[in-house]
């Protein structure tokens, strides 16, 4: 075959098997009938999902977890619209993503068209790059480019449209269908001088805390900055993109700060004389949540310079690898004395964490759920949170040892993520725990990637929060009017619907029955759906019990 016989699918999926893709997760369609047939005889694995958005859930913590890109496929039309909740997600919470999407031939775009939508421009707002293959001798080029803008700090989506027509064309093979050797991006130093001067603002400092965000768990500072924080002695919080960048049982973490209402953590920053940013993204938790007043003085660490907001102008910018950053930083600096102030705020913390944990009121508390979800993980196991009251009680109560063992979207914080973005999780690692905590409204927005996770033989567990209503809602409702509405619903009997697939469904009816049930299907290696009945009255409790809190601190 000479390279003039080869389409510009078969040249479109060489390039993807020399970016190193090992999965595509899609749909197929019409207008992608030519990519479907190239990847018949691909080394990349097509996993046929139930729903585009799906696809796209996959794709995203796919690129969060592996730090390569994930790729999902739809076809024209309704099909890349529903990409579009899944690739947003991951733009914001910088996962690097590939979107391919299929599209009516050339010669239709200049006329009313079935299905015919512009998805170029559509996808320019939600992505790094979006273009469109309109020449058979670019297909190399675009493909190459993709990848690189969707792994270039800071990772996001990219997107492909190829139309139907040029998808058939005959073309030769270019550069980029030759394997590509990827290895960790490296940055420059940040200068001397400038490192000089944070390590003087960190000496002088009375009250330094650290607050990491996800930058840092991507450019893999986790040892790097457990060695800052435990040499310094300096308290450390983390965004709740970044938990595990430095394990929760080393004395000074403070753990997670994210959640709507004022908590510890804001205490500890409000105390502060002296913040350093370390991979902080102002889109994880916004600068007018932990400092309100904008009179913070702030140290930012990152590879990349601070997005400005009213509330967020360091003082300092120390832009470069922030694994030799901090480390020159640390080589420059010493502190000898405990953070008593903030030791004593952790020691409250633990005490009131700990009230719940072994209560058998029934339904179940949120905070005895997630320490049974603790007891039942292993530290190098992987939670996938969906988005709803639940993703605030993990946020607060479920600690971490390593970074990238809580997934959860809060960038975009995106609800239906935690089934699909399981099924990825698992994929990636077979040999650990994976478990999708979601609410019942977000697990009924994907619930049909069951089937596909059933098909596949992925065995994940799935935990469902059921309190009939969309409880994050509801509390902030309540919060704020102190009555709620338009935030109930009924639910199908989930023991069923797991059965309906041919997968085992449990139904706890006992507070006890939570940790044994968990740990039954984890020891099977069973794909299992548990349905939790869950007590959300403590959320309108631990407002005011942290209203309370905060003024006694």
């Amino acid at each position: 075959m000479s390279g003039r016989d080869i389409t510009v699918a078969k040249i479109l999926v060489k390039c993807l098997e020399a970016e190193g893709v090992e999965y595509i997760f899609g749909i197929p369609g019409e207008e992608n009938l030519e990519v479907m047939e190239a990847l018949k005889d691909s080394s990349i694995q097509f996993i046929t999902v139930r729903h585009e958005q799906g696809a796209a859930f996959m794709a995203d913590v796919y690129g969060r977890m592996t730090r390569k890109a994930g790729v999902c496929l739809s076809t024209l039309g309704p099909g890349a619209t529903n990409l579009i909740t899944g690739v947003a997600d991951a733009n914001s919470d910088g996962a690097p993503l590939v979107a391919i999407t299929g599209q009516v031939g050339t010669e239709r775009m200049h006329i009313t068209s079935h299905q015919f939508l512009n998805l170029e421009e559509l996808f320019k707002p939600i992505t790094k790059r979006s273009k469109q293959i309109m020449r058979p001798d670019t297909v190399n080029e675009i493909v190459r480019l993709a990848f690189k803008y969707a792994e270039s700090e800071k990772p996001g989506a990219c997107h492909i449209d190829l139309p139907c027509n040029i998808a058939a064309m005959k073309v030769e093979e270019g550069p980029s269908t030759i394997p590509l050797k990827k290895g960790h991006q490296s940055y420059e130093v940040a200068a001397l001088d400038v490192i000089e001067m944070a390590a003087g603002m960190i000496y002088q400092a009375k009250k330094p805390v650290i607050l990491a965000g996800h930058s840092a768990v991507r450019n893999n500072c986790s040892e790097t900055l457990t060695h800052f924080v435990t040499d310094l002695k300096i308290p450390i919080v983390h965004t709740m993109m970044a938990k595990g960048i430095v394990p929760c049982d080393n004395p000074y973490s403070m753990w997670s700060i994210g959640i709507p209402q004022k908590d510890y953590q804001n205490k500890i920053l409000e105390q502060a004389d002296l913040v350093i940013a370390v991979g902080y993204d102002i889109v994880e938790f916004g600068p007018g949540k932990w400092n309100p007043e904008g009179n913070q003085k702030i140290i930012h660490i990152d590879t990349r310079p601070a997005h400005i907001n009213k509330l967020y102008q360091p003082q300092l910018e120390v832009i470069g690898d922030i694994f030799e950053s901090l480390k020159a930083i640390g080589n420059r600096c010493t502190r000898d004395n405990e953070p008593e102030w903030a030791l004593k705020i952790k020691h409250e913390m633990e005490k009131q964490h700990s009230i719940y944990e072994n209560d058998l009121e029934f339904p179940v508390k949120p905070q005895r759920i997630i320490a049974d979800i603790r007891r039942s993980l292993r530290p190098s196991d992987i939670l996938i949170s969906d988005v709803g009251a639940h993703k605030m009680w993990i946020a607060r109560h479920y600690h971490c040892y390593e970074p990238n063992t809580c997934i959860i979207s809060n960038g975009f914080a995106t609800m239906g993520i935690a089934l699909p973005g399981a099924i990825a999780a698992k994929l990636i690692h077979p040999e650990k725990r994976v478990l999708a905590v979601t609410g019942d409204g977000g697990f009924m927005m994907n619930c049909q990637e069951l089937e596909t996770a059933k098909r596949m033989g992925i065995n994940i567990v799935v935990l469902i929060f059921n309190d009939e209503s969309y409880g994050l809602i509801k509390w902030k409702q309540d919060d704020r009017y102190h009555e709620h509405c338009f935030v109930d619903f009924d639910n199908p009997d989930f023991v069923k619907f797991a059965e309906s697939f041919g997968i085992k469904g449990y139904r706890i009816e006992k507070t006890e029955e939570l940790l044994p049930t968990l740990e039954k299907c984890f020891e099977k290696d069973e794909l299992a759906v548990i349905d939790c009945p869950v007590d959300y009255r403590e959320n309108n409790k631990l407002t005011q019990e942290l209203q309370e809190i905060y003024q006694k601190l």
